[in-house]
């Protein structure tokens, strides 16, 4: 993002909710950098410089606000960030890469030299991947040392720290000031354990979690999520240190401070921060209702704020989604939960205080060695069932990368080549698997109807001026049908009514 001085400022004199996350105003005459709402006194315009990146903020010497909280903000997606190999470099840094891997490991995963991905990224962002990773490590750690009394070498594992030393180190050294002493802004009913403590992941409003929580709950795959009492749980299992790390989680909306609130069960602190990167991709928390209405325009004003549902994890969803071709919604969930009965491994009634969750989602190794008459006995199609052995083992191998931080373009080309998948399947896999924001089924009988067009690429002609907002358009679309539908039915209900009572008249 190219920050205009003099735009920014204004944001700050109007303290304007549309600009929290999108950039950090640092003020010379304090060396703090808060967020654009800040509530302090406004700084004069002489002492202010402006970052994009609280990463930025923080390697030009400037330390956080403990009024405003610049951890809490919300952050900007990765499909704003134009470099491919930066994008990239920073999904695979938010999911914790770096926690087990060296710089050299992770530019041999992006396919490019450590001095070429070091300088991409440093022109994207204005600092180098260690900067970058060392400040969303810090940001993580100041959020549990304010709002919660876990003891510090949990902090610091939570964290992503591998040393104690090393943590209270950094942390004096940016900062300046030591765990202790973050704790003297505590309250006193700050949760003594990890599995006590919330954390929040903010929002720009508006956000619409009832239509997305709903959406979600008609999707759920049972045994491994549920939605219950206006809140979202699910089972967890991701790898650390080779080991396979599992738990389960909840999410809540709380729409008076304006964000989700997440418990995680004990377990899952050493895997916290890529846990809540997924969290964020499954909600959508980095959309931009502003940005998006206004390309959008009237397909949007009803609905300003719908967000994308994500997913929590690529492959998940991906397999839903195969589960869902020509099948309706409730009978993909069904195929769904007998798919997680049958391959995915029992979690212990131990790691989750939820009887309806039993179940982790099968692992691709699980599914790639399945047969296809193993998985016909689910009430699965045959060559459904060879569709998702073919997608199984090309995640296994790694031929397909089935996460925001690959290239869209390269992951569009292996999913085609999977027999069984359809252009609106590879579509719908690109808006919820990949969080691709311009993904359009333009194939899709919901578009068709709702545009009132048959011929696909004359759907297409029309979508281009929703550019790159496209999965954002498909949404509306398909809501607008959905109140459409149940506006006939009503109709329908009154009329039918009104001719039983003339009836009896």
């Amino acid at each position: 993002m190219i920050l205009n001085p003099e735009h920014c400022y204004q944001a700050v004199l109007t303290r304007d909710a549309r600009f929290d996350g999108r950039f950090f105003v640092a003020v010379k005459s304090t060396g703090i950098y808060c967020r654009p709402i800040c509530r302090v006194k406004t700084p004069m315009r002489k002492n202010c410089e402006f970052f994009s990146y609280a990463a930025g903020a923080e390697a030009a010497g400037y330390r956080p606000c403990k009024r405003c909280r610049p951890e809490l903000a919300p952050g900007s997606s990765l499909m704003e960030i134009s470099s491919q190999q930066a994008r990239n470099a920073a999904w695979h840094i938010g999911q914790d890469f770096l926690s087990e891997n060296s710089l050299a490991g992770l530019a041999a995963k992006l396919g490019i030299t450590d001095r070429q991905m070091r300088r991409v990224f440093h022109d994207e962002f204005g600092v180098s991947p260690v900067e970058f990773s060392q400040t969303q490590r810090l940001l993580l750690a100041k959020q549990l040392l304010t709002d919660s009394a876990m003891p510090v070498t949990d902090v610091a594992y939570a964290s992503g720290f591998k040393s104690l030393r090393r943590f209270n180190a950094l942390l004096k050294q940016r900062y300046r000031v030591s765990p202790t002493e973050f704790r003297k802004q505590q309250k006193k009913e700050a949760p003594q354990n990890f599995a006590e403590f919330s954390f929040r992941l903010n929002y720009r409003p508006p956000f619409d979690w009832d239509r997305l929580l709903r959406f979600l709950s008609q999707r759920v795959i049972p045994h491994v999520e549920a939605v219950q009492d206006g809140k979202y749980f699910r089972t967890v299992q991701l790898t650390r240190q080779n080991r396979n790390v599992i738990g389960h989680l909840e999410v809540r909306h709380d729409a008076d401070k304006r964000m989700l609130s997440v418990r995680l069960s004990d377990s899952l602190l050493p895997v916290c921060a890529p846990v809540l990167e997924r969290l964020k991709r499954l909600f959508d928390l980095y959309a931009d209702p502003e940005a998006i209405s206004s390309v959008l325009g009237k397909l949007a004003a009803q609905r300003p704020g719908l967000r994308l549902p994500g997913s929590f994890d690529g492959y998940e969803m991906a397999v839903r989604a195969i589960l869902g071709q020509q099948v309706s919604v409730a009978a993909a969930c069904t195929l769904a939960g007998r798919l997680a009965l049958r391959y995915g491994e029992p979690i212990q009634s131990s790691e989750t205080p939820f009887s309806s969750l039993t179940r982790l989602f099968p692992a691709p190794q699980k599914l790639a060695s399945a047969t296809v008459a193993d998985i016909g006995r689910l009430g699965i199609p045959g060559q459904r069932a060879k569709t998702l052995i073919s997608l199984s083992r090309a995640v296994a191998d790694g031929t397909l990368h089935l996460e925001p931080g690959s290239r869209i373009e390269d992951t569009l080309q292996e999913l085609n080549k999977i027999p069984g998948i359809g252009e609106w399947t590879v579509q719908y896999i690109a808006m919820r698997a990949l969080s691709w924001p311009d993904a359009f089924p333009h194939t899709d009988l919901g578009v068709k109807k709702a545009l009132a067009r048959k011929n696909p690429k004359e759907i297409l002609e029309i979508a281009e001026k929703w550019r790159p907002w496209r999965a954002y358009a498909t949404l509306h679309l398909w809501a607008g049908l959905e109140s459409l539908q149940k506006a006939v039915t009503a109709c329908r209900a009154v009329a039918s009514e009104r001719r039983r009572e003339r009836t009896e008249l």
